[in-house]
Parts: C-alpha cells; sequence; structure tokens
C-alpha cells in the first residue's frame, strides 16, 4: 500500500534526496517549494520510480498557504500521514549584525513552518491511527558561531519533537527529528561563495574534522529519514538522529 508522504523545501539539495528516497520505498510523495515550477525535477525523477507525485508552490510560514497547500494534497494525492519538516534558510550574522527582520524570518521558516505543517496533518494521521512526523533539525542546535537564528530555530525543533511525540503517541504517530553534519548542498556551497571561500577547500577543511573522513551527502540524510518514516520503525519516537559522521557533545 502506498502512502502519501510530504516533503517541504523539496525541489533541491536534501529535500529532493528525501522525497526520492522515500519514492523508492514506495510512498507517493508531495512535493512542496515556494516556486511550484522548481518542484518539476523532483517531480519528475519521483515519477520515473513509478510512483504518485505532486508539486506545490506555498509559503509554509503562511497559515493561509499551508492550509490550502495540505488540503490540495489531500484531494489530488491522498491523506498525507508521512511529514518530512526540511524547508529552511539561512541569515548568517554574528549577534551584534544580525537585524531582527534576519532574526525572525529564520525563525518563521524553520519552527513557525514546522508547526504550521505538522499542525496541518496531524489530523489526517489520527484519523488513519497512523503517522511518521520527521523534522530535519541540525547539529547547529548545539551553538555555531554566527548563526544564533538557525541554532535557536534548530534547537526549537527538538522541543517540539519531543512534544509532538508525547502529545500524538497515542493516535499511532510517531515524531522524530534528523540532525544534519556539515552536508554538501546548494545551501552550502552558497555560504561558500558568499564568504569568498573556495567551496572545495571549505569541504575539504570540514571533513578533515570529521570523525569519518568525508562531508555528507543528502543521501545520507534520505537514508536516516527513510528509517524513521519505515513501518518498521514504530517503537522510535521523540528521537534526534545526528547523522554527522561523528558523536556531538
Amino acid at each position: 500500500m502506498s502512502r502519501v508522504a510530504v516533503i517541504t523545501g523539496g525541489a533541491r539539495g536534501i529535500g529532493a534526496a528525501i522525497a526520492l528516497r522515500l519514492a523508492r520505498d514506495g510512498h507517493d510523495v508531495a512535493v512542496v517549494d515556494l516556486d511550484e515550477d522548481a518542484c518539476a525535477e523532483t517531480v519528475n525523477a519521483i515519477e520515473v520510480t513509478g510512483q504518485r507525485a505532486l508539486g506545490i508552490g506555498a509559503n509554509i510560514t503562511s497559515e493561509d498557504a499551508v492550509t490550502a497547500a495540505v488540503e490540495r494534497i489531500s484531494s489530488e494525492l491522498g491523506d498525507p500521514v508521512v511529514l518530512v519538516n526540511n524547508a529552511g534558510i539561512l541569515r548568517n550574522k554574528t549577534l551584534a549584525n544580525m537585524s531582527l527582520e534576519e532574526w525572525q524570518l529564520v525563525l518563521d521558516v524553520h519552527l513557525g513552518g514546522t508547526f504550521l505543517m505538522t499542525r496541518a496533518c496531524q489530523p489526517y494521521m489520527r484519523s488513519a491511527q497512523w503517522g511518521r512526523i520527521i523534522s530535519i533539525s541540525s547539529i547547529a542546535a548545539v551553538g555555531f558561531v554566527g548563526q544564533a537564528n538557525y541554532a535557536a530555530a534548530k534547537a526549537g525543533i527538538l522541543g517540539f519533537t519531543k512534544t509532538i511525540a508525547l502529545e500524538l503517541g497515542r493516535h499511532g504517530i510517531t515524531a522524530n527529528a534528523v540532525a544534519p553534519g556539515f552536508t554538501i548542498t546548494d545551501m552550502t556551497r552558497a555560504v561558500a561563495e558568499r564568504d569568498g571561500i573556495d567551496f572545495e577547500k571549505m569541504v575539504s577543511e570540514m571533513a578533515s574534522k570529521i570523525p569519518i573522513g568525508r562531508a555528507g551527502t543528502p543521501e545520507d540524510i534520505a537514508n536516516a529519514v527513510s528509517f524513521f518514516a519505515d513501518e518498521r520503525a514504530g517503537f522510535v519516537s521523540g528521537q534526534t538522529l545526528y547523522v554527522s559522521g561523528g558523536p556531538i557533545d
């Protein structure tokens, strides 16, 4: 039986890798991103696997947009019972240089979007008495220079995940978080470009600090999400899995 999975920020990078992996696991997949046209490549890749796919353009910081998106998913693809809260942005600056707008925008996307999408999808999961909620946090949740907004949002996701695991468990719904370490994506490439750093040098330097000796890939993160979304992970809830190539203090 194909279940319907929803991936926010699914047009590229980690989100696209998660969407494709869940399709290969047998899920039909709704790909949600700001630009619906940008979802086309991921949607096409999913359809090649034989699963159904739907691309939706939505701003997940908007309550109305989230409500409309989830209703459309239910109508066109089926009731969403697997949700991956992946969408995110960076506005890196030290505290002294960070504007209130930069602070708030990052919290709105990461934390507000996770709240809105989870609240909108959970009635379908309750009805099915089965659900999987997987939210993407980060090792930055323990603190990282120049990322007060991002770290606060990613730490908030961990508290949110534990709380909804407690609240929704009796309905057959699990909630877990995946916290990536340094991962090669368009976002990390953009950080290097913005800071005037050679990306390959940046990857090499970061990999030298990782016990297994390499940077992460989007597929590494997708594999962890696949585990949490699986039927066999039904007794694992409220947990954070660090996918970082080594232990986190």
